[in-house]
């Protein structure tokens, strides 16, 4: 059975590869699928899935592409992702909202840029876009910006010193509640996913707390398989899935060269998401 990664990024949120390099590259790695699920942006899901559809006519491998979305929400001051997978991301109804998304991180990206004037630094959120046309600008872009211009001697350094949630120039955004993720996700008929919940270091009962809620909401599946997750991890994971009912997902989270060493499909090395999960979730479709 071949494997499958459905958490992954490219240049229209903060990974590197554009949408047709991820189709090639995920063809090349002999993946069954592939979501793309950049950051509160539907970007590059045409150009991937448009790509995808012409090596297939011209009888060329290919890969299956799920059009998908990973939401940046805030549950109690803590961050908190929700992914949709298999999202009708054309509906009106859906895209207006995602101009909502848009507007915030503007309003953002815009006050940031004022904190790192203020220490000195050559940069303006126009200079931003020029450097990183159609991206919807992250953190992530600010640090390869400083890098380049000579700021910083590495891109931890940028978030150590400029970019981290505790530095004196970081600005939060206003963001959705995971169950508004979740409902989005829903009436544009995709499958919500909460995203690595082990990363959120929630501690058990407090995790739990969330699912239990979510679930009330629709949330329809967990990422039991992840780059950065330990053997006990995906043993909690799975627990968390059987108990609630919930689907299992997971994948690399893949940045491409933005998140050096881990790879689409295998993550560092010893990631694997079997093709049967994607079978459960097309039948919950």
């Amino acid at each position: 059975m071949k494997a499958i990664d459905l958490h992954t990024h490219t240049c229209k949120s903060d990974g590197s590869y554009t949408p047709t390099e991820l189709v090639d590259y995920a063809i090349e790695k002999n993946l069954a699928a592939v979501a793309i699920t950049d950051h509160d942006s539907i970007e590059g899901l045409d150009e991937a899935l448009a790509h995808a559809s012409d090596l297939k006519k011209r009888g060329l491998p290919s890969v299956e592409v799920v059009p998908g979305i990973e939401f940046s929400t805030k549950y109690q001051k803590q961050d908190v992702h929700i992914v949709g997978l298999y999202i009708s991301y054309g509906e009106e109804a859906f895209q207006d909202a995602l101009c909502g998304f848009v507007d915030s991180r503007i309003s953002r990206n815009m006050k940031m840029c004022e904190n790192l004037q203020g220490a000195g630094i050559d940069i303006t959120y126009n200079k931003l876009l020029h450097m990183y046309p159609e991206a919807v600008i992250t953190r992530a872009h600010y640090a390869s910006y400083l890098l380049a211009h000579g700021y910083v001697k590495s891109r931890q350094d940028a978030f150590a010193r400029y970019l981290g949630d505790h530095t004196k120039y970081f600005v939060p955004r206003e963001k959705v509640t995971p169950s508004q993720a979740v409902e989005l996700i829903i009436k544009a008929g995709g499958i919500p996913i909460l995203a690595h919940p082990p990363l959120y270091h929630m501690g058990n009962s407090r995790l739990e707390s969330l699912v239990s809620s979510l679930k009330e909401d629709g949330l329809m599946g967990i990422e039991v398989f992840y780059s950065t997750y330990t053997n006990q991890d995906v043993r909690d994971m799975r627990r968390l899935a059987d108990k609630y009912d919930l689907l299992i997902s997971g994948g690399s989270d893949f940045h491409g060269a933005n998140k050096p060493g881990l790879d689409l499909g295998c993550g560092y090395g010893k990631l694997y998401v079997p093709e049967e999960a994607l079978f459960k979730i097309k039948e919950a479709l």
